[in-house]
């Protein structure tokens, strides 16, 4: 029940490209402190939006190939897909309201 998912630059097309509902990407790495600030608002929402999103985490360094393609230069990124098409992105620590009405965009 809304766990978050990670992915990897192998499962990041089937997960995420091909998934038949919104998608919301974390691109973070270990040694990110932002990145952590940011994980307990994103396992919340992952629950709260649990079968109307899929939430993912992407580790930058352990999956450089989807960071690049993406071109992500500062973590955390979250991106934003619908249909398999990027629609938005918000970059930092962001706070959760913000997050939130990316996510509303998504599911209108």
């Amino acid at each position: 029940m809304g766990q978050v998912i990670h992915v990897t630059d192998q499962t990041f097309e089937d997960e995420v490209i091909n998934s038949d509902i919104p998608v919301i990407v974390d691109f973070w790495a270990t040694w990110c402190a932002p990145c952590r600030l940011i994980a307990p608002i994103v396992e919340e929402i992952a629950k709260e939006y649990d079968g109307k999103i899929k939430v993912c985490k992407l580790d930058v360094d352990n999956n450089p190939n989807t960071a690049i393609n993406y071109g992500i230069r500062s973590i955390p990124t979250l991106l934003y897909f619908q249909n398999g098409k990027l629609i938005s992105s918000t970059i930092g620590a962001v706070g959760k309201s913000i997050i939130l009405e990316q996510i509303e965009k998504l599911l209108k």
